[in-house]
C-alpha cells in the first residue's frame, strides 16, 4: 500500500514538554458514563496501549478511611483501589510509545493518605519516576530527556477540607445528536455558561502545606490556578514553570477577551483543559478550540467516541502515533503572538480526489446496511481547523454497489495548515430511517503524502476495519 503518513517520531522532540500536544485523558479509570458507571484499570490500559500519555486518577479515602480508591466524587460510581491503577500503568505505559507518560491526580486525601499514596508511588515505579531536583521547575524538560519516565502532576498538598460533593441533577441533561457516529463537531459560535461545572475539578491553589513532604516531592508539574482573576492565572512567571486547568466552558469565555494571552501562556507553561461537568456520557468538545490556543493537554473522555473524539485520534496519528506532537511554530514563537481570532490570508490550497471505496463486502454482513439490495454510499470530506478553515462536504450516492466509485474533486483553502486535519467519513444512503455508518478516518494535513493513497477507515471508536479503504488522491499547493 502506497504510504499515506509517516509511520515514525520524526518531530524534533528535545524541546521543552510545553512545545508539545499531548495525548491526554479524561476520568481515565471510568468504563462509561460519568455518573454511575464502574471504575476499572481496563480502561486506563486500552489508552495506554492507544497511546495516550495523561492519565487522569480521582483519588479519594476508601469508606474506612484507611486506604486510597480511584473514583467519580458525588456520583455511583463503584471504586477501584489507586494501587491497582498504578500497577497497570507501569505494566502499560510503554507498549505504545517510550515517551514519558504523566499521571494527574485529582486529590482528594487527608495528609496521612496523601503520605500512603507517595509511598505508594515510589514502590511502585521506582526508577521510572521523575521527581525534580528542585521544588519548582525553571523549564519543563524535553520529551526526549524523559524517555520511559513517569511524572505526577497535581496541585501540592493542603490539609484535607471536607468536600463539597455537588450530587449530579438529572435535569441538565445534554442535546446530543443520537445519530450512530455521534453528534457534529460544535461550531466555534460559543455559548454562554448556562451551567457551572456541577462536578467542578480545580478549584484555587491554597497556601502550601508542609505536613505532607513525601507527597509533595513526588509532583514534578505543579498545577493551580491561584486566587486571582484570569489576568493571574494566565501571568507568566520567567522564573518556573506550571499547570493551569480550565473547562472547556472556561476557555470558550478566556479565548474571547484573552486569546493572545493564553498562547504567550502555553509557551511555557502547560494548560490543561477538560470536559464541562454535565458531559454525563461522556461526550466531548471540539478539540481545536484548546488546541489554537496551544493547549497542550486537552482532556478528553476516550470511552466515548463520536466526532470530537475521531478528531483528537486523527491528531495523535501524528509524529509516529508516539503522543506527543510538535506544536507548529506559530503557537511556540515569541516574537508575533498568534491571535486565534484573527483569520490569516490563505497559505495552502488541499485538493482531494475522491475515487473509489472498497471492503464493506468483506467487513460487514450482507443484510448489514438494507436487507434487500446493495448499499448506497457516499463520503463526507472536510477540515478541522481554525474557525476559517473548517467545513465538509459530500459526494453524491452511489446506488447499489457494494464498491462504490464516486471519482469527485475537492478543494479546501487553508490559513493554518498546520492546525487542519483532513476528516473522511463514509455513510450509506436511508431514505425512510437515518443514515447508517460506514467507516471514518481523520488524518492530519502535516502528515498527508502527495498522491494517489489507499486511506484505511475506522469504526466509531476509532479501530480500523480489516477491509474496509479509499481510494484518494491528495494534492498541495502553497500560496
Amino acid at each position: 500500500m502506497l504510504i499515506l503518513l509517516i509511520y515514525q517520531v520524526h518531530h524534533d522532540m528535545n524541546a521543552p514538554l510545553s512545545h508539545y500536544f499531548i495525548f491526554t485523558g479524561h476520568n481515565s479509570y471510568l468504563t462509561g458514563n460519568q455518573l454511575s458507571s464502574d471504575c476499572s484499570d481496563v480502561p486506563i490500559i486500552q489508552a495506554l496501549q492507544k497511546g495516550v500519555r495523561v492519565i487522569e486518577l480521582d483519588i479519594w479515602p476508601n469508606s474506612t478511611k484507611d486506604d486510597v480508591h480511584v473514583l467519580h466524587g458525588g456520583t455511583l460510581t463503584t471504586p477501584v483501589e489507586l494501587l491497582k491503577c498504578l500497577k497497570s500503568i507501569k505494566q502499560h505505559a510503554f507498549t505504545a510509545s517510550e515517551y514519558p507518560v504523566v499521571i494527574t491526580l485529582e486529590d482528594h486525601l487527608t495528609t496521612d493518605l496523601q503520605a500512603k499514596v507517595a509511598k505508594m508511588v515510589h514502590d511502585t515505579f521506582g526508577d521510572m519516576l521523575f521527581t525534580p531536583d528542585t521544588e519548582v521547575l525553571p523549564e519543563f524538560p524535553s520529551p526526549e530527556t524523559l524517555k520511559r519516565r513517569v511524572m505526577i502532576s497535581t496541585k501540592p498538598p493542603k490539609e484535607y477540607l471536607k468536600a463539597q460533593e455537588t450530587k449530579a441533577s438529572g435535569n441538565a441533561s445534554q442535546k446530543e445528536n443520537d445519530e450512530a457516529w455521534g453528534g457534529e463537531i460544535p461550531s466555534f459560535k460559543s455559548r454562554s455558561a448556562e451551567f457551572k461545572d456541577d462536578l467542578e475539578e480545580e478549584d484555587e491553589e491554597d497556601d502550601q502545606d508542609d505536613s505532607a513532604p513525601a507527597y509533595k516531592n513526588l509532583i514534578a508539574i505543579h498545577a493551580g490556578k491561584g486566587k486571582g482573576g484570569l489576568d493571574d492565572w494566565l501571568t507568566v512567571d520567567p522564573d518556573k514553570v506550571r499547570r493551569l486547568s480550565l473547562s472547556e466552558q472556561e476557555l470558550e469565555k478566556a479565548a474571547k477577551t484573552h486569546g493572545p494571552q493564553i498562547v504567550r501562556f502555553t509557551q511555557r507553561n502547560i494548560l490543561r483543559v477538560y470536559p464541562k461537568g454535565i458531559r454525563f456520557d461522556s461526550s466531548n468538545y471540539n478539540p481545536l478550540v484548546g488546541w489554537m490556543h496551544g493547549a497542550q493537554m486537552v482532556a478528553f473522555n476516550m470511552q466515548g467516541y463520536g466526532r470530537s473524539l475521531w478528531v483528537m485520534q486523527g491528531m495523535f496519528k501524528a509524529n509516529g502515533g508516539c503522543g506527543y506532537v510538535k506544536k507548529p511554530d506559530i503557537l511556540i514563537n515569541n516574537e508575533s503572538i498568534f491571535d486565534p481570532r484573527v483569520q490569516l490570508p490563505y497559505k495552502m490550497v488541499l485538493k482531494v480526489t475522491v475515487y473509489m471505496g472498497e471492503g464493506w463486502y468483506y467487513d460487514f454482513s450482507h443484510t448489514h446496511f438494507d436487507a434487500y439490495s446493495p448499499p448506497d454510499f457516499y463520503t463526507r470530506v472536510g477540515i478541522a481547523g481554525v474557525p476559517a478553515d473548517t467545513i465538509m462536504k459530500r459526494t453524491k450516492a452511489i446506488e447499489d454497489n457494494w464498491i462504490p466509485a464516486w471519482n469527485e474533486d475537492f478543494e479546501f483553502s487553508l490559513t493554518v495548515p498546520e492546525l487542519a486535519l483532513l476528516r473522511i467519513e463514509v455513510h450509506e444512503y436511508d431514505m425512510s430511517e437515518k443514515d447508517d455508518f460506514g467507516g471514518q478516518a481523520c488524518l492530519p494535513i502535516s502528515e498527508l503524502r502527495q498522491g494517489i493513497r489507499a486511506v484505511p477507515l475506522y469504526n466509531q471508536k476509532g479501530d480500523k476495519y480489516k477491509s474496509v479503504k479509499l481510494l484518494m488522491h491528495f494534492d498541495f499547493n502553497f500560496v
